[in-house]
């Protein structure tokens, strides 16, 4: 096939297997060899082979295999032999080990003598730290006692009298009329108020509390007996015309997935996909009760199939503004010692989504393009695979994955499958490109959420719950998910809505190959996704 992809028309994977043998000419002048330590019995470690007299030979480097993205624009995965091999051996040693517990003050008081005044005034201690040091305890630490006195450094706080609990931030207003809190330092309020061991009183009061962080309105709730979510707007967004927050309210605080509910990732949703039908519905002339309360799971059903009923009778292809749904979310948060932010700007889970238009002016008058949205990259490619094989390429694809064979051609664990219902399924892909990356995708050709039912909706929710639970139980702190969905007036009917998962390794914060779409990975797919299934049932 002249399109790059590792789905063959015929239901089965491909991919390419590199065995390296070369020889190197040697063009250094000069040796240097240089003791580089010894051994227990007095003998001396040279670099010697790190000087060889002439030409270089390697008749059998590691084997890597090199696996196309099923959708080409997304890359190659390598592979190496050796490193997947030795996972091989015992697929549970996939993990990543949970942090240790750290307390800066038991450290001073166990190596420097026990001084209770000292520890009772925590701030004295901390005030003559380097602010590295004070970032690395912020973020790390997990002495509550430690983090209050950080806290404290970090901006002030308003109590009542003879009370420890504070009751808010002490704020002072600009010239211009602008009312912010007084903080001190600014990473290191932020770093503290992501860490799960700050006591809740204090993270609410400094982020999550209604309007702590801004004036976002909150224009839409869902709530239940153990779970509250609130919907923010976000006007001046980074996405065009705006987008929304659901976020976790500050009465059900969840910074870690062990403490997250299926009606916490049921109540997010649904605010997304009322949200969405609502929208559409509007640009559409369908009427929607401005009444302020949430819309029942069956009222936004009969919202959805109205859509798609104006929609199908619609001849103007040009009808929507907005035809397209753009959904995502980062959990975790860590900031280092150097001041990179790593991943979300809050570990408070919350979801953003948003609208694309179906088209944008350009500085030239009268002319415009199509806007971005990254379900419009599969979309193109399964077209091209359908003009070049005649097939449907979801066909292929399931049938692929449902007929997998292990990369290393062993008798080991085959399948790549992690969760399955009738409606969708959790996989690990042939070719993974974050290294722990994971796809829950819709078994019959429904391409964006509009085309949902009920029963869609609620398996969609539950897969996103369970991988989410087993990828904590694996130890990840930190993972990027996002849809790929097809246009809402798209006439296309092959496209299956797609979440991506993709979890970050401490050690693989990516570089020039990522940066190239060249991923490189130490696993086979089968292996990791032997490791999920063992700790979907796993208590965290």
């Amino acid at each position: 096939m002249k399109i790059k992809t590792c789905v063959l028309p015929s239901g089965q994977f491909i991919y390419g297997i590199h065995k390296p043998r070369f020889n190197v000419d040697n063009f250094r002048e000069n040796d240097f060899i240089e003791p580089l330590g010894q051994f227990p019995d007095g003998r001396l470690n040279e670099n010697d082979a790190n000087f060889p007299p002439g030409i270089v030979e390697e008749p059998d480097a590691d084997t890597i295999f090199e696996i196309p993205n099923p959708f080409a624009f997304r890359g190659t995965t390598y592979i190496s032999k050796s490193w997947a091999d030795e996972k091989a051996k015992n697929p549970e040693r996939i993990y990543l080990p949970r942090p240790q517990n750290i307390s800066f003050s038991g450290f001073i008081d166990k190596w420097f003598g026990h001084n209770p005044k000292l520890l009772k005034n925590r701030e004295i201690l901390f005030e003559s730290l380097p602010e590295p040091v004070l970032l690395a305890i912020a973020s790390t630490g997990t002495d509550p006692e430690d983090l209050v006195a950080l806290a404290k450094l970090s901006c002030e706080f308003l109590f009542e009298p003879c009370d420890k609990i504070p009751k808010g931030l002490r704020y002072k207003q600009s010239k211009d009329g602008q009312v912010k809190p007084k903080i001190k330092n600014n990473a290191l309020f932020e770093t503290l108020a992501n860490n799960y061991y700050l006591p809740d009183t204090y993270k609410e009061a400094m982020v999550l509390r209604p309007g702590v962080q801004g004036n976002s309105e909150i224009i839409g709730e869902s709530k239940d007996d153990d779970s509250h979510v609130f919907e923010y707007l976000r006007r001046n967004s980074y996405i065009p015309w705006g987008h929304y927050a659901a976020n976790m309210a500050n009465d059900s605080i969840r910074y870690r997935l062990c403490d997250l509910t299926h009606s916490d990732i049921a109540g997010m949703r649904h605010l997304y996909y009322q949200r969405t039908y609502t929208r559409l519905a509007r640009e559409l002339g369908i009427p929607i009760s401005p009444a302020r309360k949430r819309l029942s799971i069956d009222k936004l059903e009969s919202i959805r199939i109205n859509i798609l009923e104006k929609l199908s009778s619609n001849t103007n292809s040009d009808s929507l503004f907005f035809n397209c749904s753009l959904w995502g979310w980062n959990y975790g948060f860590d900031f280092s010692a150097s001041k990179y932010r790593l991943h979300a700007s809050h570990q408070q889970i919350h979801q953003q989504f948003a609208m694309v238009p179906a088209t944008v002016q350009t500085q030239i008058n009268e002319c415009r393009i199509s806007s971005y949205a990254c379900g419009d990259m599969i979309a193109e490619f399964i077209h091209d695979f359908r003009k070049e094989t005649g097939k449907k390429f979801f066909d292929c694809y399931l049938q692929a994955i449902r007929n997998n064979r292990r990369i290393d051609n062993t008798q080991a664990e085959k399948s790549l499958i992690i969760y399955e219902d009738k409606h969708v399924m959790v996989f690990v892909p042939k070719a993974q490109t974050s290294q722990w990356e994971i796809q829950l995708i819709c078994l019959k050709p429904v391409g964006n959420i509009l085309e949902a039912d009920i029963q869609l909706r609620n398996s969609l929710d539950r897969a996103m719950a369970i991988t989410m639970k087993f990828l904590a139980n694996m130890g990840i702190r930190m993972v990027t998910i996002f849809e790929y969905s097809k246009r809402f007036d798209s006439a296309n009917s092959e496209q299956h809505l797609i979440y991506d998962f993709l979890p970050k390794l401490p050690q693989s914060p990516g570089a020039f190959s990522e940066a190239q779409l060249r991923w490189i990975n130490g696993h086979y797919p089968e292996d990791f996704a032997l490791a999920c299934r063992n700790k979907m049932e796993e208590p965290e």
